[in-house]
């Protein structure tokens, strides 16, 4: 089967699936930071087991296949994505309530399943409000923020392995380790994940939440396209620490610039490519290293045109 045979083949299966289908789509309309280059194929999809079932059928005919959420972590190339990309149809999807678990569809944004949580007077997800990403997302990376994480609360994940096959994956399963798990490498897709809450007092989880979302505008530079934290945090320190006493806040290449707000933001001030951020990234690495020791790993993940060995 040839490449153009391949796309053509997984058009016509996303559209029997009840998806729809635009070529040459610019990712940077799907990107928190707004930057990247035309994927060849997007397949929208309605729900997140329709967008496990794609993938795996891209798999099959050996074509180069990602699985989008909020696209808030990732850094696509200029040179667009050779393959397919399949993207949630909306930012909806189902969240509910069994007593104190709360169970949400991968394509939903976490801050929707915050909201959901406050509305039933549940607590535990309150370090959550304000990361912007899907609950796939959140998983996959084992999010956090304000000295909480996805691991403290998961309680279930849905995902579907390879042979359309689903499965159901317990906490010690996952595991979860600080911006990781096993869906890293396990080539298994995300359909839905429940987390344990408690009871607890709805104007108390309000006032935390509001905290919470009130340090967020302060500290960070949130008037700006990004995606977060650019950096992991090295072993003892923070990666905004380090940036900032390598004299780098301000700091900027082409449209792309170390935030003078948050050292661990890259922004794009206007007019970035994925070249610009990529350059900032590596020329932080190098400057970090020989003024401080520390060495900086990203916590975006970039995403090459190409498939290479090891990526989706």
């Amino acid at each position: 089967m040839t490449y153009s045979e391949k796309i053509d083949f997984i058009e016509r299966a996303a559209l029997d699936l009840g998806c729809s289908v635009k070529r040459g789509e610019p990712l940077s309309a799907h990107t928190s930071v707004k930057v990247g280059g035309e994927c060849d194929i997007m397949l929208i999809s309605p729900d997140s087991e329709t967008s496990a079932r794609l993938y795996f059928k891209c798999k099959v005919i050996e074509l180069y296949t990602m699985v989008l959420g909020n696209g808030s972590n990732c850094l696509f190339s200029d040179d667009g994505f050779r393959g397919a990309v399949i993207a949630p149809a909306s930012k909806t999807g189902k969240i509910f309530a069994d007593g104190e678990t709360v169970t949400a569809s991968a394509g939903v944004p976490l801050s929707s399943v915050c909201a959901f949580a406050l509305e039933h007077s549940l607590t535990g997800l309150e370090f959550a409000y304000g990361i912007p990403g899907t609950v796939g997302g959140a998983v996959y990376m084992n999010a956090g923020a304000y000295g909480g994480e996805i691991k403290g609360i998961i309680k279930s994940v849905r995902a579907m392995a390879p042979g359309e096959k689903i499965i159901t994956l317990s906490p010690s399963e996952l595991n979860l380790g600080y911006r990781t798990s096993r869906f890293e490498r396990s080539g298994e897709i995300i359909i839905d994940a429940s987390f344990g809450l408690q009871k607890g007092d709805k104007e108390a989880i309000s006032l935390k939440m509001s905290e919470l979302i009130a340090r967020r505008k302060a500290r960070q530079p949130l008037e700006y396209p990004s995606f977060g934290s650019a950096f992991k945090r090295p072993e003892g320190t923070y990666a905004g620490l380090v940036i900032e006493q390598s004299g780098l806040k301000g700091f900027g290449i082409g449209g792309a610039m170390i935030s003078p707000k948050h050292a661990n933001f890259i922004i794009n001030s206007g007019g970035a490519t994925s070249r610009d951020i990529t350059g900032l990234m590596e020329y932080a690495q190098k400057t970090v290293k020989e003024k401080t020791g520390y060495t900086l790993e990203p916590e975006v993940r970039l995403i090459p045109a190409e498939e290479r060995s090891g990526l989706k």
